[in-house]
C-alpha cells in the first residue's frame, strides 16, 4: 500500500461507526454520526479551508446555511475553519442577523487570491469527501453478501421473476446463484431475455446502502456518487430515512440510496477500469466497478470488447475472489478499494468459445437462457399486452405463434414486448386505440424483422 493511502487510514478512524453489520430496526445502514470538529471529519484543515475559499470565490457572498448545503459539513466544523479563516484574513463577516447560524461572509483580496490559485490546482469545489478508511469500513459493515438481507428464496425469486415465464429450472439455478453470493453466466441466443434478467436481480438486493459523494485519498479527491447509479430510496423508504437522519444527528457527506445496479457492455476497455482525472472538475471519476460496491455489476455483452473474456474475467475474478481492487493515482500511488458486488456475466457466445475449462469452473453457476415453450411465449404475450394496455384475443396469440413457425423464429422473451412496441406506435400514428390482430402483427413482424429472409410482409393494401 502506497504512503498516501497509509496517511488516509490513520486520518479518519472516528468517521465511521464502530457497530458492525447489520441495519438498525429502521432498516438504514449504521450511518456515521455528524462530525462535530474538524478533527472528527477525519480531514486534513487545509483541505476543507481550500474547499470553502473555492466555494465562496465561486458564489460570492454567502450565507453559513448555503455552506452547509454545498458542503455537505455540520455548521460546527464550517465554524471552526471560517473563524480560521477570519482570523488568517482570508475571509470577513458582511452581515450578521439575529440567529448563529445567519452570518454572512465574503472572500477579503488575500482570499480571493488564494482561492484563485486553488481552483487553478483542483477546481472541485463540491461535497466534502470522507476518508478512504470510512469509506473502506462502511461497504464492510453494508455487504449484501453474508448478511442477514441475503435471504433469496422461492418466495423472492417468484416475485421478481414471476411474470418473465421462465422453465422453473432457470428460476431454480438464479435462485440459488443469488443464494450464495456467487459469479453468474448467462449465456443463450439474441433476444432471450438475459440483459433483462441480470438488471431484475438488482431487484433481489434488499436494503438500502450510504454512499459518499466523494472519496479523500491523500490530498486527491474521487467523485464516487452517481445519481444515475445510486439511485435515491423509494418514496416511503425516503420519508423514514429523513426520519431516521434527523434523529440520529448524521452525516451528510453520505448519500442513502438503494443498491446500485451497473452495467457495462461492449463498449468495456481496460482504460475503464482505472481511475479517470477529469481536468474540468479536478478530481478523479470512479470507475464503473467501484460505483457498483455494495450491489449489481453486469458486464454485458461478453466477447464483445476489444479484451478477450479471458482476460476481462480475470481482470474481475481475482477482486471479487479477494474482496479488494487496487487503483492508481497519477504519479503511480496505488491503493486499495473494497470489490463488493455480485457479478454477473452474459453472452450470446458459447461458453467453450471464450473460456477454457479452467476459466469456468472459476464462474460460480453457469445459466443457459433459451427460447420459451409455446404455453409460456403466449403467457408472456399476453402479459405484455396488459402492461402495454393493448387489447388481444386467444385467435391473435394463435396467429403470432404460426408467424414464428413459419418463418423459423425461435420463441424468444425479447419478442412480443417488441412487437407490441410497434403495434402500440402503428395506432398511434393512426389516432386509434392499439389492438393485437392479424394485421397489426403482420405489419410489427415486418417492422421487426425486414431484411431477414424469415421476414412476414404486409400483403399489398391490407387494411390496418
Amino acid at each position: 500500500m502506497s504512503d498516501i493511502a497509509q496517511q488516509s487510514l490513520s486520518r479518519g478512524a472516528t468517521a465511521a461507526p464502530s457497530a458492525h453489520g447489520e441495519a438498525g430496526a429502521d432498516g438504514l445502514p449504521p450511518l456515521p454520526p455528524q462530525p462535530k470538529t474538524v478533527r472528527e471529519t477525519g480531514l486534513d484543515q487545509q483541505l476543507i479551508v481550500e474547499l470553502v475559499a473555492k466555494a465562496i470565490f465561486v458564489g460570492g457572498k454567502t450565507h453559513l446555511p448555503i455552506l452547509t448545503t454545498r458542503l455537505r459539513l455540520s455548521i460546527n466544523v464550517l465554524r471552526e475553519i471560517l473563524d480560521f479563516m477570519v482570523a488568517e484574513q482570508l475571509l470577513e463577516v458582511t452581515w450578521r442577523g439575529e440567529s448563529d447560524i445567519d452570518v454572512q461572509y465574503q472572500l477579503t483580496t488575500l482570499g480571493k487570491q488564494r482561492a484563485a490559485v486553488y481552483l487553478e490546482r483542483c477546481p472541485y469545489a463540491g461535497p466534502a469527501p470522507v476518508t478512504l478508511d470510512a469509506y473502506r469500513a462502511m461497504v464492510e459493515r453494508q455487504a449484501w453478501r453474508g448478511s442477514a438481507l441475503q435471504r433469496v428464496g422461492a418466495e423472492e425469486i417468484g416475485a421478481v421473476f414471476g411474470a418473465d415465464r421462465l422453465d422453473p429450472a432457470v428460476l431454480d439455478l438464479l435462485g440459488a446463484a443469488m443464494h450464495s453470493g456467487r459469479s453468474l453466466l448467462l449465456y443463450g441466443p439474441s433476444g432471450a431475455g438475459k440483459s433483462r434478467m441480470a438488471h431484475k436481480l438488482g431487484r433481489l438486493l434488499q436494503g438500502l446502502v450510504a454512499v459518499p459523494y466523494a472519496v479523500a485519498v491523500g490530498q486527491e479527491i474521487i467523485q464516487l456518487h452517481d445519481p444515475l447509479l445510486h439511485l435515491a430510496p423509494s418514496a416511503l423508504h425516503a420519508m423514514h430515512a429523513r426520519q431516521a437522519m434527523e434523529r440520529r444527528s448524521t452525516d451528510i457527506r453520505w448519500a442513502l440510496c438503494q443498491r446500485p445496479v451497473v452495467r457495462i457492455g461492449a463498449e468495456l476497455d481496460e482504460n475503464m477500469l482505472d481511475l479517470r482525472h477529469d481536468a474540468f472538475s479536478g478530481c478523479y471519476q470512479a470507475p464503473p466497478h467501484f460505483k457498483a460496491n455494495n450491489g449489481l455489476f453486469i458486464v454485458d455483452d461478453l466477447g464483445r470488447q476489444r479484451a478477450p473474456g479471458a482476460e476481462l474475467l480475470e481482470r474481475f475474478m481475482r477482486p471479487l475472489e479477494s474482496g479488494r481492487d487496487q487503483l492508481s493515482l497519477r504519479g503511480g500511488h496505488t491503493f486499495t478499494v473494497p470489490f463488493d458486488v455480485v457479478l454477473v456475466f452474459a453472452t450470446n457466445l458459447a461458453p467453450r468459445a471464450l473460456l477454457d475449462d479452467a476459466f469456468l469452473r472459476r464462474l460460480g453457476y453457469k445459466i443457459h437462457v433459451g427460447p420459451l415453450a409455446a404455453a409460456e411465449y403466449r403467457a408472456l404475450a399476453r402479459h405484455e399486452c396488459r402492461v402495454q394496455r393493448i387489447d388481444c384475443d386467444d385467435d391473435a396469440l394463435d396467429y403470432l405463434l404460426h408467424l414464428h413457425g413459419r418463418a423459423g423464429q425461435a420463441l424468444l422473451a425479447a419478442y412480443p414486448r417488441q412487437l407490441l412496441h410497434r403495434v402500440g406506435d402503428f395506432a398511434g400514428y393512426a389516432g386509434r386505440p392499439a389492438r393485437l390482430t392479424v394485421a397489426a402483427l403482420d405489419q410489427a413482424w415486418s417492422s421487426l424483422f425486414a431484411g431477414s429472409a424469415d421476414a412476414a410482409p404486409v400483403p399489398c393494401g391490407r387494411a390496418i
